[in-house]
């Protein structure tokens, strides 16, 4: 994160049944003008999905409409509560040499130092990632797709965590 930006901190979450359902909520919020974030919702709240969305609660209301225009389904927007966990504290990196692999959840990223070129993409169990490791490998990390824009499980969201750090890694630890 820059000198001088905030971390974004919302007191409201949006739970939904699928996770393709949350994917397409966070552009659409965005596209929108809106702050958001993918989170993981507590136990207690999770109701088939492992992700959520963290919003300002003050802009419940323009968001909730926004949805609705929309139609997109989701199960009930509240204050959010304790037990939430940001998605980046599960971000793990291994260097072995030449190779470095990223690791979010059960979803892995290697890549080439030197070169940028991803070497492998594995992990998950999601239909998607076949298709995600063929678009990704023999691909520098600055021309490979981003896997959240083409995937729409939850591995995909956790692929693209690990692509954005291999990213910001292979920048020389710049965002």
């Amino acid at each position: 994160m820059g000198k001088g930006k905030v971390a974004f901190k919302g007191d409201g979450i949006i739970i939904f049944q699928e996770v393709s359902h949350a994917i397409q909520a966070e552009k659409l919020i965005r596209k929108h003008g809106y702050e958001v974030k993918l989170i993981s919702p507590p136990p207690e709240l999770r109701m088939g999905c492992d992700l959520a969305l963290e919003i300002n609660l003050v802009e419940s209301h323009g968001i909730e409409r926004i949805l609705k225009e929309d139609n997109t389904a989701f199960v009930s927007l509240n204050p959010l509560m304790k037990g939430t966990a940001d998605l980046c504290e599960i971000v793990k990196t291994t260097d072995y040499g030449q190779w470095v692999m990223v690791k979010a959840g059960n979803m892995k990223i290697t890549f080439d130092k030197n070169s940028g070129l991803v070497v492998n993409v594995s992990g998950g169990g999601c239909p998607d990632i076949p298709y995600l490791h063929a678009e990704m490998v023999d691909k520098r990390l600055d021309e490979a797709p981003k896997p959240k824009e083409l995937g729409y499980t939850l591995c995909a969201v956790m692929l693209d965590l690990a692509f954005q750090e291999s990213l910001r890694l292979w920048n020389g630890g710049n965002n």
